[in-house]
C-alpha cells in the first residue's frame, strides 16, 4: 500500500482540534472542581458559625468528596463530630488521617491529639491513655500530659496522676504541689481501708511535706490519729490552723471534741474566737458554743443572739430556738421542724467552678472535677 501524504496532511489538522477540544474539557473540569471545592467549604463554614452543625458536616463531607486529600477539612470534620457526640465517625476520621503516608509529621501529631480527644470523650479510658502517650515529645506534650492527668483521676489511678503532675511541675507547667497532697491522701485512704495504718501514716506525712500549706492531710492524719491518741490529733489540727486559717471552719467542731476530750481547751478556744472575729463563720461559732456548752448552757447559747446582731443568719436563728422555751411550746416542735426544713439548702457547700451543691465539703468537686473548688464555708455565708 502505497503511503498517501495527503491523507497525513488532512489529519493533522483534525488531531489538532481534537487535542485541543480534550484540553479545553480538562480544564473546564479542573475549574469546575476548583469552584465546587471552596464553594462547598465556605457553605459548611457559613453553616457552622450559624450553629448549623448538621447542615455543616453535610457541607464539608462534600467538600471531602471532592477533594479526599485535603486534611484541614478531614480535621474539621473530626472536631464536629466530636461536639456532636458522635465519637465512632470522629474516631474513623482521625485513624483515616493516621493512616494516609502522605501527610506532615505536625498533622499526624495532630491527628493522634484528635483521636486521643475522641477516646477521651467517648470514656475509652484506655485507649485514650495509650494515644495521649503517643504523644510524648510533640508539641502537644504539654495538652497531652493534662489530658492525661485527668485521665488518671477520672480512673483514680493516683499512682500514674501523680507521675504526670510530676512532669507537669518539672517542664513549668505550674505548681502541683496541692494535688500531689491530695494524691497522697487518696492513697492512704486506701492503705487505711485496707488495714495499712502504718503505710497510710507515712502517706499523709508525705503529703504534710509537700504541700504544708494545704489543711487536708493534716485533717486526714488527726481524724486517724483521734481514737487512738486525742491529743496528737489535735496538735495536728491546730498545726493546720495555723497554716491554713480560712480552713478552720471544715474542722473547728472536732476541735472542740478533741479539746474536750483532753481537756485543753483554752488555746483551742482562743484560736477559735480568734477565727471567728475575722470571720464570722458558723461552724466556729458552733465549736465555741460547744466549748461553753458543759459550763454554762444559756451564756453559749447567747453566742447566736450575738451572731444575729452583726448579720442575719436563718441558721443561727433556729439553732437558738432549738434551746429557747417559747410561750406556745406545745408548738414549738412544729416550728422547728419547719425552720430545719428551710435552712438544710442554706448548710451546702456550693463549688465556685461549677455550682454544684452537697451536704458535705468535698475535696475534688463530682459535678466539674475541679480540685479545692469548694470555699470551707456554707452556701448562706457566701
Amino acid at each position: 500500500m502505497e503511503f498517501d501524504a495527503s491523507t497525513l496532511l488532512m489529519g493533522l489538522p483534525i488531531a489538532f482540534v481534537l487535542g485541543w477540544l480534550a484540553s479545553r474539557f480538562d480544564l473546564r473540569q479542573l475549574r469546575l472542581e476548583n469552584r465546587q471545592a471552596p464553594k462547598a467549604y465556605f457553605k459548611g463554614l457559613n453553616f457552622l458559625l450559624n450553629e448549623q452543625q448538621d447542615q455543616a458536616i453535610d457541607a464539608f463531607i462534600e467538600a471531602v468528596q471532592n477533594d479526599p486529600d485535603t486534611s484541614e477539612l478531614h480535621f474539621a470534620l473530626g472536631n464536629l463530630f466530636r461536639r456532636r457526640g458522635e465519637y465512632e465517625r470522629a474516631v474513623r476520621v482521625h485513624q483515616h488521617l493516621l493512616s494516609r503516608a502522605d501527610i506532615s509529621a505536625d498533622d499526624r501529631h495532630r491527628a493522634q491529639h484528635g483521636l486521643a480527644l475522641d477516646y477521651l470523650k467517648a470514656g475509652l479510658l484506655d485507649r485514650a491513655e495509650i494515644a495521649l502517650l503517643a504523644l510524648e515529645g510533640t508539641r502537644f506534650e504539654a495538652q497531652a500530659r493534662l489530658a492525661l492527668l485527668a485521665n488518671y483521676e477520672r480512673a483514680r489511678d493516683w499512682a500514674g496522676a501523680a507521675l504526670v503532675a510530676q512532669k507537669l511541675e518539672t517542664a513549668g507547667q505550674g505548681s502541683f504541689a496541692g494535688r500531689q497532697a491530695h494524691y497522697l491522701c487518696e492513697q492512704a485512704a486506701s492503705a487505711l481501708a485496707a488495714g495499712q495504718a502504718d503505710a497510710a501514716h507515712a502517706l499523709l506525712q508525705q503529703g504534710i511535706t509537700i504541700a504544708p500549706h494545704s489543711a487536708r492531710a493534716r485533717l486526714d492524719l488527726a481524724r486517724m490519729l483521734a481514737g487512738q491518741d486525742p491529743t496528737a490529733a489535735l496538735a495536728q489540727l491546730l498545726q493546720a490552723s495555723s497554716a491554713t486559717p480560712t480552713a478552720i471552719p471544715l474542722f473547728a467542731q472536732e476541735m472542740a471534741s478533741l479539746a474536750l476530750q483532753t481537756g485543753d481547751t483554752a488555746k483551742t478556744q482562743s484560736m477559735l474566737q480568734s477565727s471567728y472575729a475575722d470571720a464570722q463563720s458558723l461552724d466556729v461559732l458552733d465549736a465555741l458554743v460547744a466549748l461553753d456548752a458543759p459550763s454554762a448552757a444559756q451564756d453559749a447559747r447567747a453566742w447566736y443572739v450575738r451572731h444575729l446582731e452583726k448579720q442575719p443568719s436563718l441558721v443561727a436563728a433556729a439553732q437558738w430556738i432549738a434551746g429557747e422555751k417559747l410561750e406556745h411550746e406545745q408548738f414549738h416542735p412544729q416550728v422547728q421542724r419547719a425552720l430545719d426544713h428551710a435552712v438544710k439548702p442554706l448548710k451546702r457547700y456550693r463549688c465556685a467552678a461549677c455550682g454544684f451543691e452537697a451536704q458535705k465539703h468535698f475535696w475534688h468537686c463530682p459535678g466539674c472535677q475541679a480540685w479545692d473548688s469548694y470555699p470551707p464555708r456554707r452556701v448562706e455565708e457566701l
